[in-house]
């Protein structure tokens, strides 16, 4: 029997080609798969990342506004120029609160002719007014506990009978119950201007009424070429307790001629033909005391007169300075910067110093309006 020899080169040639093909095939198979799990992964990243966005967009937003544009906004001009004057650095702006255009600042405060004194409202007496304060239960004992002061408490002049009132804290208070809240509605309609100037300057755009109101408030306060950094120093507040010092001083605690006649709380000079001249002793002098119909006006005039003269910038200075280190202001260091305000300097300092402390008057720097309604109170 013949053996049939095989020939395995060709035997094994449809194998292995089989094979080859086999995979061949799956690993195409294997690609495809690979590729088609590698895109449902990618497709699942993407829409996790897009529905992640879709739900963070409002908290990122919110977190760049509060971080980021908002700083940006608020860290404006006229603010580097403010704190780099404040800290004496050199830079090419000009200084603040360097000139100013004080010729029409009172225009919108009543001052009249000594001619015309009291002639628009009543004059109460004394026990008139000690009567309303009991009705309305006004007294500064609770005003120092609540720190609340109620403005409809204002009255237009003071009594005839104040020298009359022999015990001198009966007298002292009476004086403080009836300036107090003049000084402190004053104070609280610039501490709203201040607050508005600064909604003003945080935006980026400003209305026709923004614009207007501006310029008001620059010819207000004196302040030449829109200074926005000098309009920022002169437009803040008076403490309290300074100006009720200042106010008995200058009327020895509402007894004057000046106060009884003109309304007259500050003693603020004239060179004009209205006002109050001296008493013949001091008839060589060439002022007058300014009159003004009403309490309330005197206030206003020297808050004015404080805020844009150039002999109290150190005294606006200083205010910035405490404004922007703790935001509350003291008196007690102020009042070293007033030595121009009378003729004896220093010692005129020293005397109002000795007043506020004496007299307790710092209890009052932080007392506030009684608010007439919930908008007023978040205002204020």
């Amino acid at each position: 029997m013949v053996k049939k020899i095989r020939n395995d080169a060709i035997f094994r040639k449809p194998v292995i080609e089989k094979t080859k093909k086999l995979k061949k095939d799956l690993k195409i198979f294997h690609e495809k798969k690979f590729n088609e799990y590698k895109n449902f992964y990618k497709f699942s990243l993407v829409s996790v990342i897009l529905i992640f966005s879709f739900f963070s967009l409002p908290n990122i937003i919110n977190y760049l506004d509060d971080n980021f544009i908002k700083k940006k906004t608020i860290i404006n001009v006229s603010k580097k120029n403010f704190e780099l004057t404040l800290n004496n650095k050199k830079s090419k702006i000009k200084k603040i609160d360097e000139t100013s255009n004080l010729e029409n600042v009172y225009d919108d405060i009543d001052v009249f002719s000594s001619n015309e004194q009291n002639v628009n409202t009543t004059r109460l007496s004394a026990s008139t007014i000690e009567q309303l304060f009991e009705d309305t239960k006004y007294n500064l004992k609770k005003v120092k506990k609540t720190k609340l002061v109620n403005i409809g408490n204002s009255l237009d002049h003071l009594p005839k009978e104040m020298k009359n009132i022999e015990n001198t804290k009966k007298r002292k208070n009476l004086f403080i119950q009836i300036v107090l809240p003049l000084i402190i509605e004053e104070n609280t309609k610039i501490k709203l201007d201040r607050k508005k100037l600064f909604v003003i300057l945080n935006k980026n755009n400003n209305s026709k009424s923004e614009v207007e109101w501006l310029k008001n408030k620059f010819k207000q306060y004196g302040v030449v070429k829109n200074d926005l950094p000098t309009l920022k120093v002169r437009m803040d507040e008076i403490p309290v307790s300074l100006a009720i010092a200042q106010a008995a001083k200058e009327t020895g605690w509402g007894t004057s001629r000046f106060a009884q006649k003109g309304n007259a709380l500050f003693g603020q000079w004239t060179w004009s033909g209205d006002g109050i001249k001296p008493a013949a002793a001091e008839s060589n002098s060439k002022h007058k005391v300014a009159s003004f119909k009403v309490l309330k006006a005197s206030v206003k005039a020297y808050l004015r007169n404080l805020n844009t003269h150039s002999s109290y910038k150190k005294f606006r200075k200083e205010r910035a300075i405490q404004r922007d280190n703790s935001g509350k202001l003291n008196s007690l260091e102020l009042v070293k910067y007033l030595d121009k305000y009378a003729e004896t300097g220093i010692e005129y300092t020293k005397i109002l110093s000795k007043i506020i402390e004496q007299n307790s008057l710092t209890e009052f720097d932080d007392v506030k309006i009684l608010p007439t309604s919930k908008k007023l109170k978040n205002l204020i």
